[in-house]
């Protein structure tokens, strides 16, 4: 980061950006929003080398967070990749801090603007590097419950087919275009459209589901239920060779027959709304 010049922006990626793009090993996050932790795992994911990110914060705003499918499964990614570290901590801070050894950048938000107030100052850098250390050293583990979106998709192409994953891929590729402000489909409901749409069993979509760590059989027959109800999705018995007969989903709408892959989300969205 240039010395002693501090960054401005229409949002935050902005800020987050120039932290990523120094030259420093580690950069110390602490006391990061929401919208700061949404926008470094954005940044990180999409980012070619990036220095390690430790995360010290609150417990609640990492559990508010990690809430979202996409973000906690990115997140996990870059757990996965020895590239972030979560942890809590109980003390306060009154800015944002992104600490490198170089330079401390204190995040100042106003509306959707954002601006990265940076020292350079040998002194203050090191004390604050040692702050952080001392702190993050002390601080407890965050442990993400979200599978990592790697490890999803591959599983999901491994046990239901490359036209599953595909599908899957461009339904939260839409999901994660809409605007912030509509609702988005959780993490079962979407993996069921998409086995609707390819006309998967639900013992196979479920099985997967509950083994890559996305919900239980139960959750996912819990949904389906309820998209059946909606008039979302169909099911169709397919007789076997000992025990009760399967289900085979299919979609219930015409609307939803007709959509693509990447209009699925939405179709899906105004029909349950």
């Amino acid at each position: 980061m240039p010395s002693e010049t501090n960054v401005l922006g229409d949002g935050l990626d902005t800020v987050v950006d120039a932290a990523l793009g120094s030259d420093a090993d580690v950069v110390y996050v602490t006391g990061p929003t929401p919208a700061l932790l949404e926008s470094l795992v954005g940044l990180a994911t999409d980012a070619d080398g990036v220095p390690e990110l430790r995360v010290l914060t609150a417990r609640e705003t990492l559990k508010t967070v990690t809430d979202e499918f996409l973000l906690a499964s990115n997140a996990a990614d870059l757990v996965e990749a020895g590239v972030l570290e979560l942890r809590v901590t109980e003390e306060r801070t009154e800015n944002a801090l992104l600490v490198t050894e170089e330079s401390v950048t204190a995040v100042v938000t106003l509306g959707d603007a954002a601006a990265g107030l940076v020292t350079t100052d040998a002194g203050f850098v090191r004390t604050a590097n040692d702050a952080c250390q001392s702190a993050f050293e002390a601080g407890e583990r965050f442990t993400l419950r979200t599978p990592a979106i790697s490890a999803i998709r591959s599983s999901l192409e491994a046990d239901l087919g490359t036209e599953v994953r595909a599908d899957f891929d461009a339904v939260l590729d839409s999901v994660q275009e809409a605007p912030p402000a509509d609702a988005t489909l959780d993490e079962v409901t979407i993996s069921l459209l998409v086995a609707a749409k390819n006309e998967v069993l639900l013992y196979d979509v479920s099985k997967w589901g509950e083994d890559v760590g996305i919900a239980s059989k139960a959750t996912f027959s819990r949904t389906k239920s309820e998209l059946e109800e909606a008039g979302v999705i169909a099911t169709e018995k397919v007789p076997i060779d000992v025990g009760r007969p399967r289900l085979r989903l299919k979609l219930d709408d015409e609307r939803l027959q007709a959509a693509s892959a990447n209009t699925l989300a939405d179709v899906a969205r105004d029909i349950l709304d």
